[in-house]
């Protein structure tokens, strides 16, 4: 290929100049000509790329059609429901319910309801219509604790954070929440001056690098917390303990993003890294996490207080969970994240291979906070894939109270699934910082996007619950929801996920699923019992699980 690459371009020069002489315009093919003779030649010197020196520019071809590749089986290969992350049946719903237009599906399911893992919400012959304005309904959080509990919507924005998301992005969620009368939650990036512009209602994250309440050397800050809590804004505060893309990771703000804008919102200095840490600073154990949790409702005047995390370990959370009734401290509500959560960048092994996903992650913490007769005190929020009804439904079946959403919302202001949003260069100006990009995004539009979205997906959602001919979301449970476990067999989610008894794990004996979990598992630490003499020791902590 070289070698007739070389030939081509010695031949093509005079037979140009040739028939150049014959008629003027063939000087214009030299103008074509030429740079891509000088492209090819630049290819065959580079030492970079073995492919392009040698097929000198043809070898091109290659990073083109992996450009167009994602776009191309996005719009024109891949069915209805077979699109990762979110398939076309889901985008197109959302799209539709944001537009207010038609949401309807003609001509019946397009799911093969005899395969594997085909779930179904369960109606009833007592099914009635309900009015649109019984379609709103609200949870109450905040425990005894808690002096200004937050009346929450069954759906809320999940956290993204200015910097993720440009400005105009954070605008319109805002700006829909407050139209809708459903929470916006901050994301851990701090709470900016976009989320507060059309005084929606927010739930402030606050995660490991603790911004807009840290010091300089990023341990949080008491002052600072309680400067930021006091906005009216602001109904409640959600510690972030781990999310679904990427648990346990923590991350970098790189300095070239760290814009003077950025810096002033999260506390640090402009144009240098920052850190988020893996874990927390402002405790190390179960009963120190309970203790800030206190501490942070007292600076906050009362106001609802609880934590995020993705399941990792089961005994970390009954650890929690054994700290609670240690302490009498109890969180408000408990976020549970989903492994195949995740609006940002993460590595792809994090992404794929780390973290509970969601629905066993949710089953864990309400049979947990079940078994300490907990459950009763803290309202569960559940996160990841939420798009219709029925997935708030099936959520709290098993257990949630409320859910939030992060893809919906983002496809509601316009995103389009281009899967380039670590690049700064997302065409719909969501996920992006360029100026140019997001001009593109029209708050006034948008925002009404948002705000029909959340409407339409929660009058589905009251329609599923009427249509099993229940009168309140707190009716819901694990009888609701079927599954095919294979060909021949069906199962509710009360046989496949049993109940506990409240209580049951106070004492011996303990549920069979959960025995070696709650016997690991100290209020005093978060790693389990038998591993804190060897936790220094490095690798004698994973042989002392596996002699257990």
């Amino acid at each position: 290929m070289r070698t007739t690459f070389v030939f081509g371009s010695i031949l093509s020069l005079p037979i140009i100049f040739i028939l150049s002489l014959w008629k003027e315009e063939a000087w214009f093919l030299l103008l074509i000509i030429a740079p891509l003779i000088g492209i090819g030649l630049y290819d065959m010197l580079q030492t970079k790329h073995s492919l392009r020196r040698n097929f000198p520019l043809v070898g091109r071809g290659r990073w083109f059609m992996e450009f167009v590749r994602p776009f191309v089986r996005q719009y024109f290969i891949e069915s209805d429901i077979d699109g990762a992350p979110v398939n076309r049946m889901h985008r197109s719903v959302i799209y539709q319910r944001a537009k207010c237009s038609l949401d309807t599906s003609p001509y019946g399911t397009k799911l093969d309801t005899y395969r594997q893992g085909y779930e179904w919400f369960a109606h009833s012959m007592t099914a009635f219509h309900i009015k649109d304005e019984e379609c709103e309904p609200r949870i109450l959080i905040g425990g005894s604790s808690c002096k200004k509990p937050y009346n929450a919507s069954v759906l809320n924005i999940s956290a993204m954070s200015f910097g993720a998301l440009s400005n105009n992005a954070v605008r319109a969620l805002n700006k829909g929440a407050k139209m809708g009368g459903f929470a916006h939650n901050t994301g851990e990036g701090s709470v900016s001056p976009f989320h507060l512009e059309n005084n929606g209602d927010l739930i402030w994250q606050v995660g490991t690098g603790y911004f807009g309440c840290r010091t300089e050397a990023g341990l949080f800050c008491e002052e600072a917390f309680a400067k930021t809590v006091a906005h009216d804004n602001i109904k409640m505060v959600e510690i972030k303990l781990s999310q679904g893309a990427k648990p346990g990771h923590g991350g970098i703000l790189p300095a070239a993003k760290n814009s003077p804008t950025i810096a002033k919102i999260r506390g640090v200095k402009p144009y240098t890294t920052v850190d988020s840490p893996p874990a927390h600073s402002a405790f190390l154990t179960p009963i120190e996490m309970m203790h800030f949790i206190q501490n942070l409702r007292e600076i906050s005047g009362g106001k609802p207080i609880g934590f995020k995390l993705c399941v990792g370990r089961p005994s970390e959370f009954i650890a929690l969970c054994k700290a609670m009734i240690k302490t009498e401290i109890r969180p408000d509500f408990i976020t549970v994240d989903g492994a195949e959560g995740g609006t940002g960048a993460a590595p792809l092994e994090f992404s794929n291979s780390v973290g509970m996903p969601l629905r066993d992650g949710l089953r864990l913490v309400c049979d947990v906070l079940t078994g300490y007769d907990l459950k009763k005190d803290i309202k569960v929020i559940a996160v990841g894939k939420v798009f219709t009804g029925f997935h708030i439904a099936r959520l709290l079946s098993i257990g949630a109270d409320l859910c939030y959403s992060a893809r919906g919302m983002m496809m509601a202001l316009g995103c389009v699934q281009s899967l380039i949003c670590n690049t700064n260069e997302c065409p719909t100006g969501v996920a992006t910082q360029n100026e140019n990009l997001i001009k593109g995004l029209v708050v006034a539009d948008k925002s009404q996007r948002v705000a029909n979205f959340h409407k339409e997906t929660v009058k589905a959602f009251m329609q599923i619950v009427s249509a099993a001919g229940l009168t309140d979301t707190k009716q819901i449970n694990r009888t609701h929801v079927f599954r095919r476990v294979d060909q021949v067999c069906i199962k509710r989610y009360d046989e496949l996920f049993p109940y506990l008894t409240p209580g049951c794990l106070s004492s011996e004996p303990y549920p069979e699923y959960l025995e070696r979990d709650t016997k690991e598992a100290s209020a005093d630490s978060f790693c389990p019992i038998h591993c804190i003499a060897s936790h220094d020791k490095g690798s004698e902590i994973g042989l002392a699980v596996v002699n257990e």
